[in-house]
């Protein structure tokens, strides 16, 4: 169906370091054969040290993003703190799996990535059917067929923020190389105890 094929032309990953989570997505946005935009955000800030990346249609992806991240934003307000990257993550599943029970289920896979001061980073894949594991790496979409191999050659526990990025360029140039659909443009963020930053694509080429 269009509906569970759309998505599936996206790309999103993240993996965990020393001390932080590294995520990235495509920033396409198309339907069908048609291109409409490549310059999407597929990320979302749900609180300081906290980031939801999704694809998927975008209408689901944004009003997705939009009902997590205004709710997460309430229950911060009326607890006093932000919630944890594991309740924020529990909290993505169980609405998706809220919506499979509905006539308006999202077709939205997700990554939760976040750094908490005790447990650390932390990284969550759910998909649109509500399936939820943590991963120290994981991705979405077509472009997951052509990187997990590559994450699972050489990736390995504690690497530095160097050598994460190092490895992310050898999933992109994967992508480029293999992949039929030509993913140019990317947005590439961290997670880690000071917060969230971007690292711009000229770093990465």
């Amino acid at each position: 169906s269009s509906s569970s094929s759309s998505f599936i032309m996206e790309f999103s990953i993240g993996l965990i370091g020393d001390g932080f989570v590294l995520t990235a997505a495509d920033c396409t946005s198309a339907r069908s054969v048609i291109k409409m935009k490549s310059d999407m955000d597929k990320m979302v800030t749900l609180s300081d040290k906290c980031l939801l990346v999704r694809i998927g249609p975008v209408g689901d992806c944004n009003n997705f993003g939009d009902f997590i991240q205004a709710n997460l934003k309430l229950q911060e307000f009326q607890n006093g703190f932000p919630t944890s990257t594991s309740g924020t993550a529990n909290y993505v599943r169980r609405q998706l799996a809220n919506s499979l029970r509905s006539r308006g289920a999202y077709q939205v896979n997700c990554l939760v990535a976040g750094c908490d001061e005790v447990d650390g980073p932390s990284l969550y894949f759910i998909d649109h059917l509500a399936a939820m594991v943590k991963s120290p790496y994981a991705a979405h979409g077509y472009g997951s067929f052509f990187t997990l191999a590559t994450l699972d050659r050489y990736y390995k526990e504690g690497m530095t923020e160097t050598e994460a990025i190092d490895l992310l360029k050898k999933c992109f140039q994967e992508v480029r190389t293999r992949f039929v659909v030509g993913m140019k443009s990317f947005k590439v963020r961290i997670v880690d105890a000071n917060g969230i930053r971007e690292i711009p694509m000229e770093d990465l080429e």
